[in-house]
């Protein structure tokens, strides 16, 4: 099964957060690789309990604001 990973550092720590929009579960981690590997394993024990969530695949676009 392949899915999407969101990566971008907390706001409030040093640490990256990682999620994924077709399942909705998140991670964090010290490292991109650390944070997806934890995001790997959240998604895999939450599917495991809810093998049927699986939703739309997910499409990420890029945008620009005007004024920010």
């Amino acid at each position: 099964m392949k899915l999407t990973a969101v990566i971008y550092p907390d706001s409030e720590t040093d640490w990256l957060v990682a999620e994924c929009p077709e399942i909705g579960t998140a991670s964090q981690g010290k490292t991109e690789a650390e944070a997806l590997a934890n995001l790997r394993e959240a998604t895999e024990l939450y599917l495991e309990s809810f093998p049927h969530v699986l939703k739309k695949a997910a499409t990420i676009r890029s945008f620009e604001l005007a004024h920010a």
